[in-house]
């Protein structure tokens, strides 16, 4: 049905080594050129990232022999690809005029950075949640000057575990404010248990500039299309802590929401249940068929059991119940490095791909 050469910007580190095992075998996507930094160029993907594969799952035997490209020759990979994920660490400033660089040499961005969220023609794309903020693509590119080049970004990996539950209640309940206190696993600081020994036995209270970003974020998501550029929701207010905890992958939440009009408890799970966007309705390739998942066990849900639910693309919920402050909590969990970055980010190429804007 579609079938796009794809390159991987970033693709020594961990997000970027996610990017690689979900495209290996993508049935529209295909691995044509990996980039990285100038350390990097020259050598193979093998060479490159040495002993640090991070991933269970073994490198896959396409990309092993790929010589890396410079990610500042944007000229070479332009012949070889028609779009890229874009996953560096690097400054904001940095990150900003590399992405800007590409899109206006028309190739689009799918990034994995903070550089452009907060661009109001650059849509920030949950497709369960938003599908439509890629209707300011098009005003995007008149201020690139671009026919084809574009930028398109994902969200902070920790809202993706409270968000889309709060979602569709959200929209029928009015959403007035929201506490969450993150959970967050190391791979989220692109660290394992063997170069993050410090976490062992251990929390760690702080993660510079989370709880800004999941404070801020979910406006945008939440945000509606006006003349062609994305206008930030006005409320819920949203306050967070967000700490770093001894586990390898899965961010997890606890959350307390009051509402305009309090919905009843299991009216709630009738609606987590039910509830569809459009990843399901076009049954993209990489789209979970149940999105949000209650478990009714008061140990659920777990990391280490429910994080790879449908692939690591789904949100599991559990410990709903009414709350003496807020109108309920309950707890969330998604995977980080699977729908909070990588897998988000082919999902929304997939998305993209679907209407029309990788053409």
């Amino acid at each position: 049905m579609y079938n796009y050469r794809v390159g991987i910007i970033g693709a020594t580190g961990m997000v970027g080594q996610r990017f690689i095992t979900l495209l290996a075998e993508h049935p529209w996507f295909h691995i044509s050129a990996l980039a990285a930094s100038s350390r990097s160029a020259g050598k193979t993907y093998e060479e490159a990232v040495g002993p640090r594969w991070a991933m269970t799952e073994p490198m896959p035997e396409l990309v092993k022999q790929m010589v890396v490209i410079d990610a500042a020759d944007i000229a070479a990979m332009k012949e070889k690809v028609d779009f890229v994920f874009c996953a560096v660490n690097m400054s904001v400033e940095e990150t900003k005029a590399l992405e800007e660089a590409y899109a206006k040499a028309e190739i689009p961005v799918i990034s994995n950075n903070k550089a452009n969220r907060h661009e109001p023609d650059v849509p920030m794309i949950v497709p369960e949640i938003n599908a439509d903020h890629a209707d300011v693509i098009p005003t995007q590119r008149k201020r690139l000057g671009t026919k084809r080049g574009f930028i398109a970004v994902k969200s902070n990996c920790s809202l993706q575990s409270y968000v889309p539950p709060l979602t569709p209640l959200k929209d029928k309940y009015g959403l007035k404010a929201v506490l969450a206190c993150t959970y967050q696993a190391i791979s989220g600081a692109g660290k394992t248990f063997e170069t993050m020994p410090e976490i062992v036995d251990n929390v760690i209270p702080y993660i510079g500039g989370e709880e800004e970003k999941s404070e801020v974020e979910p406006l945008k998501l939440w945000g509606h299309v006006e003349n062609g550029l994305i206008v930030d929701a006005d409320g819920p207010s949203i306050t967070t802590q967000c700490l770093r905890v001894p586990v390898s992958d899965g961010h997890m939440a606890a959350v307390f929401a009051t509402f305009e009009r309090k919905p009843e408890i299991e009216d709630i799970k009738k609606i987590w249940k039910e509830f569809r966007g459009q990843a399901q309705e076009l049954d993209l390739p990489s789209a979970p068929k149940q999105f949000l998942n209650y478990f009714e066990e008061q140990n659920r849900p777990q990391p280490k059991l429910d994080r790879n639910l449908e692939h690591g693309m789904a949100v599991s919920i559990g410990r709903l119940r009414p709350d003496k402050q807020y109108d309920i909590k309950f707890v969330c969990l998604s995977h980080n490095t699977l729908l909070g970055a990588a897998g988000g980010g082919v999902l929304t190429a997939e998305l993209l791909a679907v209407k029309g804007y990788l053409d």
